[in-house]
């Protein structure tokens, strides 16, 4: 039903604007394990164990996980000896390194609460103690899994990078949808995003979210609305373990929006699911597709974001796959794409109840050079003061396609991110660990020197990349230059000139085309 053009990797969201805040905690974490004694520990917390809580529950977890949850105050009564003794150095050693950078230790552990956070955390660490410091950072998994879970759905959207409509017949079986499940939580994913398609139309999608939240994986959902437009449903989702939910608008105009969909209605289902999200409390978000036809409505589409009392916006980048193959004019020139990104951040400075991020990993760049190195908005969340700004910005590392991220298609199929479909392995053929840790083109793309192109030499490289999606979309090749980025603006010329669909387009032969 929904019309996937995508999610935001933001996953849990603890950012808070306090010092304490999960910006401190990882810069901490990456400050004081770079040295070979500290990543000798790491290294050795990265073995999985099995330990007894206070409450009398049992997680089979790495140790670093389990030391972070007696950071936050959980009560650990049985764990193997070298455990005993290791948890509670960890544990100094993280408070040492959030003191080092003046943060708020208090705050840091509430920061770190969820269960999910800590699995991420847990993850940073244990690249730390594989890898090293490396810039951007190397994870020995992914962050986020975004789960194309059906292709079934109900809507027709001009941009849809998975021309969803009916589902394939080669779908995943529910057993083997579990299978996956268990083999993501094995693998340490903190969160686990389900698209499609429309995946809250899916027979199976409550019994694979229950299982997901059962296992303390983040859950979340991008959807078109239509189904959470009713509110006993987003409660009845809320209630087995969804922590997010992602809704998307294309326009501040209903009638822009159903037409940009395809159904009508879908507009006032949409604002009436994001309306629920909003009542029963839950982390929330509106995605809205930057394109031609919208670029314009950029103040409208945050002033109804506060209307219905969003708290996250999350604009994402247009990239000529799938259905927006065919709508190729649709896309930003990059002077628009440039001046867009400028616009959004001081619209973030003036609305200071909302957040505004987007997708674009040149946005990352914006931000540090509109806020004079003070600030950056790596897609994930906003930090801003020294001298945490680098640290994060470095170790998110702007495009994560294949780095923190990858995708899974209905039929098991795993590629770096949805909008970049190259298939590099089947999950019923290869387990998850296999392809995430021996496929060559995710080691190409962990690697800013195998960049093409301005891309490789950009002082920005290592908290951009540039869109690794859009690089494939333009020139079938995912290591080329983003030509969406005011840095290759000579490249987007040339594309222009040889293919008449990449063209600048006025405004009014975009409202000609409504």
């Amino acid at each position: 039903m929904k019309v996937s053009e995508g999610f935001s990797p933001a996953g849990p969201d603890p950012d808070d604007g306090r010092r304490g805040n999960i910006g401190h905690l990882l810069a901490g974490v990456r400050l004081v394990f770079n040295n070979p004694v500290t990543r000798a520990s790491l290294r050795l917390a990265s073995r999985t164990v099995r330990v007894k809580y206070g409450d009398g529950t049992v997680k089979e977890a790495p140790l670093i996980y389990h030391a972070l949850s007696r950071f936050v105050g959980e009560q650990i009564v049985e764990c193997p000896l070298y455990a005993r003794f290791l948890i509670p150095i960890i544990d100094k050693t993280i408070e040492f390194g959030i003191r080092m950078l003046h943060g708020d230790v208090e705050d840091a552990r509430k920061s770190i609460s969820d269960p999910a956070i800590r699995r991420g955390v847990a993850l940073v660490m244990k690249g730390l103690g594989l890898y090293g410091v490396t810039v951007p950072q190397k994870m020995p998994a992914p962050f986020l899994i975004v789960w194309n879970f059906t292709n079934m759905c109900n809507l027709r959207c001009i941009h849809c990078y998975q021309r969803a409509g009916a589902p394939t017949p080669d779908e995943l079986t529910l057993e083997e949808k579990l299978r996956v499940v268990d083999e993501l939580d094995r693998a340490g994913v903190a969160s686990i995003a389900l698209s499609g398609g429309e995946p809250t139309i899916h027979p199976h999608f409550h019994a694979v979210l229950k299982a997901i939240a059962s296992r303390g994986i983040h859950a979340a959902v991008a959807t078109n609305g239509w189904v959470f437009a009713n509110i006993n449903e987003l409660e009845k989702a809320k209630e087995e373990g969804l922590k997010y939910v992602e809704v998307s608008i294309d326009s501040a105009s209903p009638e822009k929006h159903d037409k940009f969909r395809g159904v009508p209605g879908s507009w006032e289902r949409a604002v009436k699911a994001l309306e629920n999200a909003v009542k029963l409390g839950m982390d929330h978000g509106m995605a809205v597709t930057i394109t031609k036809m919208n670029i314009d409505e950029v103040k409208e589409l945050l002033d109804l974001a506060e209307d219905i009392g969003v708290k996250r916006v999350i604009f994402f980048n247009f990239v000529p796959t799938g259905r927006g193959l065919e709508n190729v004019w649709l896309d930003l020139d990059p002077v628009e794409r440039e001046k867009f990104l400028r616009s959004i951040y001081q619209e973030m400075k003036r609305r200071p109840g909302l957040q505004i991020v987007s997708t674009a990993p040149q946005y990352g760049r914006v931000a540090l050079q509109v806020s004079g190195g003070q600030e950056v908005a790596p897609t994930h969340f906003a930090v801003s003061g020294d001298p945490i700004v680098r640290a994060v910005a470095e170790f998110v590392g702007g495009c994560g396609a294949g780095r923190i991220y990858a995708a899974i298609q209905p039929n098991g199929d795993v590629s770096p991110c949805v909008f970049l479909p190259v298939v590099v392995g089947n999950l019923r053929k290869q387990s998850f660990w296999d392809i995430w840790t021996k496929t060559p083109l995710f080691n190409d793309l962990r690697d800013r020197d195998k960049l093409k192109g301005y891309c490789r030499v950009c002082p920005y490289r290592n908290i951009c990349g540039g869109c690794r999606a859009r690089a494939y979309g333009y020139y079938g090749d995912p290591l080329a230059p983003d030509p969406g980025c005011i840095y290759n603006f000579k490249e987007w010329q040339q594309l222009a000139s040889k293919a008449p669909r990449v063209r600048v387009v006025n405004a009014k032969e975009t409202s000609g085309r409504e």
